[in-house]
């Protein structure tokens, strides 16, 4: 079967940078789209950034020029670079995949295990 496996994740001061990694394995032809979701203790899940397999990207307004979402196709890797972190960016980071897979192609949706992120002096 399909599995994300996110990491990456930390506790890092406020104006840090970190890197999250998703990486997928399995029967997998492609990976038409991908992207990072967040949810906060008490908070709904809010989607942060998405890219597809051309590069096209989109973020959400609170991290835009602060986050950077990036493929490795070769790898099936996704990537979140994360720079100038605040303490509003603390969650658990999930990597969600749209993965065309098996002999059939089928797509499905996938998500990673998650990740913890805190930002804390």
């Amino acid at each position: 079967q399909v599995q994300l496996v996110e990491s990456g994740g930390g506790l890092v001061q406020p104006g840090g940078s970190l890197r999250l990694s998703c990486v997928a394995s399995g029967s997998i032809f492609g990976i038409p789209v991908s992207g990072w979701y967040r949810q906060a203790p008490g908070k709904e899940r809010e989607l942060v950034a998405t890219i597809t397999d051309i590069g096209t990207r989109n973020y959400a307004d609170s991290v835009k020029g602060r986050f950077t979402i990036s493929r490795d196709n070769a790898k099936n890797t996704v990537y979140l670079q994360m720079n100038t972190l605040i303490p509003e960016d603390t969650a658990v980071y999930s990597c969600n995949a749209a993965v065309t897979s098996g002999t059939t192609r089928r797509i499905s949706t996938y998500w990673g295990q998650g990740t913890q992120v805190t930002v804390s002096s």
